[in-house]
């Protein structure tokens, strides 16, 4: 049996894993010219790590993360507003919550098809796909870039994310399906060795009204930044998306300043959204990771349900012999994962609609509720309810 998988993120790369060490020829499909480097941190737990525990990807992650103590809220003069101790959560969690770089998650994923015997899997970067089709037996892919060609399989999985490429050809325009947020993020990493060794082992947020930048140190001399504010439609006439980022995050002080300074031309900036659709699968083809169920970076579970639904679809699919016997094992996989996602919806719908205040009442209120952690019980109560909004 072969898969074609489109997308070689978190979703995709442990897909293709999984079905490889199941026996199945995989071609791996990246638009990109190589492993993507901009991206940002997140808190990886719940489903994905006991996923990821289960398949033998735990370790290479923990080998990866980060030491976080705190998440702290400051105003433009650098004071501390309010903080979340991590050490605390992470107890609650169960100890096991990793701080990841999302690029380092892919790294990881990328190192473990080493675990799969030589010859099963072909990874092509530099390769956009032009058109799909899984609905005459067979599965295939046209694409373009360096090697201009097409690919047929048994099973095709768009494994490509928000902007889904595999998702427009199969099952129709973007458009259908994207719930914007009313909000965009932008990620970017910058060397500057003072802002390094000011900030480290803390995320540092500004405490502001309809924007929110975000800064952590990584290893070296660089900072990671993460900045998120209202979407007010496209960019202006001659404008990039540095100037537009250098004009919605100007005055949050010296350290954001710094930082929309040494901001590239062209960074990741992109809507926040999620993906809602009434089916994931059709025939051979299958969705997986935010091509089919993005929950928005503001939930906090992206690379968590990316790795444990990528999981699941290889535990399921993995044994499959025959078209019939994968179509069959792509229905299922749908039936059991969609409650997780929606789950996960559900509950980034309700961060969205909290993380940027709109006015200084509701930032007054996000800082009473963070200082109320503090209180002996409060935080079981408030760990509990995020471990349960992602438990599978």
């Amino acid at each position: 049996m072969k898969a074609l998988v489109v997308g070689a993120g978190i979703a995709g790369l442990v897909t293709a894993r999984q079905l490889g060490l199941a026996g199945w020829q995989v071609e791996l499909l990246e638009r990109s010219a190589g492993p993507r480097l901009d991206g940002y941190m997140m808190d990886f737990f719940g489903p994905g790590v006991d996923a990821s525990v289960r398949i033998g990807l735990y370790p290479r992650l923990k080998a990866t993360a980060y030491r976080v103590e705190a998440a702290q809220y400051v105003d433009a003069e650098g004071r501390v507003s309010a903080s979340l101790d991590y050490d605390r959560f992470a107890r609650l969690a169960g100890g096991k919550v990793l701080s990841l770089l999302r690029p380092d998650m892919e790294k990881a994923a990328l190192a473990a098809l080493e675990d799969v015997p030589a010859g099963r899997i072909r990874v092509r970067y530099g390769v956009g796909v032009s058109g799909a089709t899984a609905d005459d037996g067979a599965v295939r892919v046209s694409f373009d870039g360096a090697e201009a060609a097409e690919s047929a399989g048994d099973v095709l999985i768009g494994a490509d994310g928000i902007h889904s490429s595999v998702r427009s050809h199969v099952f129709g325009p973007e458009e259908q399906y994207l719930r914007p947020l009313g909000m965009r993020a932008a990620a970017f990493i910058v060397a500057d060795p003072e802002l390094n060794g000011r900030f480290r082992n803390r995320f540092t947020l500004s405490d502001t009204i309809d924007r929110t930048a975000a800064l952590y140190s990584l290893r070296s001399d660089e900072v990671a930044a993460l900045m998120v504010y209202r979407d007010n439609g496209p960019l202006t006439s001659g404008e990039t998306r540095r100037d537009r980022l250098r004009r919605e995050f100007a005055g949050l002080g010296d350290a954001v300043d710094r930082l929309l300074k040494l901001c590239p031309e062209d960074p990741y900036d992109d809507v926040v959204a999620q993906i809602v659709m009434p089916r994931w699968h059709t025939g051979g083809a299958v969705l997986v990771g935010d091509a089919c169920g993005a929950v928005s970076l503001l939930a906090g579970q992206g690379g968590s349900l990316a790795i444990a639904g990528a999981a699941l679809l290889g535990d399921l699919l993995g044994p499959a012999n025959s078209r019939a016997e994968a179509e069959d094992a792509l229905a299922e996989f749908e039936r059991r994962w969609r409650p997780t996602v929606e789950t996960a919806q559900t509950s980034g719908r309700r961060a969205a609609s909290t993380f940027l205040p709109a006015n200084r009442a509701q930032r007054l209120l996000r800082r009473w509720v963070i200082r109320a952690t503090r209180l002996p019980g409060v935080d079981r109560l408030v760990a509990r309810q995020i471990l349960r909004t992602i438990a599978t």
